[in-house]
């Protein structure tokens, strides 16, 4: 059973990023202030629950949460930043546009760098722990799983409408005969252990 709040008594933001993984795409990060008397027993860490479940809870989030925001940071921005930094900055971000101000940050993982002067509690595997650390993961996930479909019309070869940006074998087969594309994340060990070559563009 998820727990409902840290703090009954401040207005407490949960906070979760998606992508932090992947070769390819930017990095998403949500912030969900839920209402303190908000249940719901399907709702729990994304990556518990199938892709169906993911959607109609997104919009039972999006419909009864007291603010909620999204936000990305790009593939080139992860590269000058490093991907850590560039996790916390789409937290930042997201914090940025709730529409509610919150007194308490609870975020999920051991590492966050402090936003503003909001106090805040990280929480390692929090989106199994707190609803609003599961609702916002499941808001970063459900929005970056579109974001990563629609650039996979652009370039279908990745598979990227299955793997959404990990590096599967089929993801760097891909990249191996194919070569890179502006949303790779150029940092990143792309081919993996060294079997593959990246083809000369």
């Amino acid at each position: 059973m998820l727990l409902p709040y840290l703090y009954e008594d401040l207005i407490e933001a949960g906070c979760d990023e998606a992508g932090r993984g992947c070769l390819a795409g930017a990095v998403y990060a949500a912030a969900v202030i839920l209402p303190k008397d908000f249940k719901n027993e399907l709702l729990n860490d994304s990556k518990q629950l199938s892709e169906k479940q993911r959607y109609a809870l997104r919009e039972v989030i999006e419909r009864e949460a007291l603010a909620w925001a999204v936000g990305v940071v790009s593939p080139e921005e992860i590269d000058r930043i490093n991907i850590l930094n560039a996790s916390f900055l789409a937290m930042h971000r997201a914090i940025d546009r709730l529409e509610l101000c919150p007194q308490h940050l609870l975020i999920d993982g051991n590492r966050f760098r402090k936003y503003r002067d909001i106090p805040h509690t990280t929480v390692v595997k929090g989106d199994g722990k707190y609803l609003s650390i599961a609702a916002a993961s499941i808001l970063a996930k459900t929005y970056r799983d579109d974001y990563m479909n629609r650039l996979h019309e652009e370039f279908p070869y990745y598979g990227w409408n299955r793997n959404k940006g990990y590096p599967t074998k089929e993801h760097r087969a891909a990249i191996a005969e194919r070569g890179t594309t502006p949303y790779h994340r150029m940092t990143f060990n792309l081919l993996g252990d060294g079997q593959l070559e990246l083809p000369f563009s």
